[in-house]
């Protein structure tokens, strides 16, 4: 199981505003250039970035994005899932149906192996925010910085 480049190009394009772009409007020009993705697959994922409330525009001189909440308040399975990106490990074509994907409707033997993953990734990237990723505080050393807090 992979997520496509559509979840990851938007986590990758957010991630570059967050950092680059706390004091000014960023254009996607410049995400363009810094994280080698296409500038045309940009406007596509941005437009339902901005449609699903994460990012604002600012047009004109100067113009580009801005993030429309702190990094610190949006998390990474919102701009998946901003992009029409469902967050599942099943080969069923809808989530928590009862049709499953072998012929007749009926759901293979490992169903609920599979959607019992997807619930998994769904919570961790909902547990993981954009300034988490931008600061690297993402697996092993966000669970490291965790443990060393309850230490203190």
């Amino acid at each position: 199981m992979r997520l496509s480049t559509k979840g990851r190009y938007a986590v990758m394009a957010m991630a570059d505003l967050a950092k680059n772009g706390s004091d000014r409007a960023v254009s996607l020009a410049e995400i363009a250039a810094r994280q080698e993705i296409s500038l045309s697959y940009l406007e596509q994922l941005f437009a339902r970035l901005r449609k699903g409330g994460l990012v604002k525009s600012v047009r004109g001189p100067g113009g580009g994005y801005r993030l429309a909440r702190t990094a610190g308040e949006m998390v990474v399975a919102d701009i998946v899932l901003a992009v029409d990106e469902p967050i599942r490990a099943t080969r069923c074509a809808a989530h928590g149906t009862p049709r499953g994907c072998m012929n007749g409707g009926a759901r293979c033997i490992t169903h609920d192996l599979w959607e019992d993953l997807g619930a998994e990734i769904h919570r961790y990237l909902s547990g993981v925010s954009l300034a988490d990723v931008v600061e690297k505080r993402t697996g092993r050393a966000r669970v490291g910085a965790g443990s060393m807090e309850a230490a203190a």
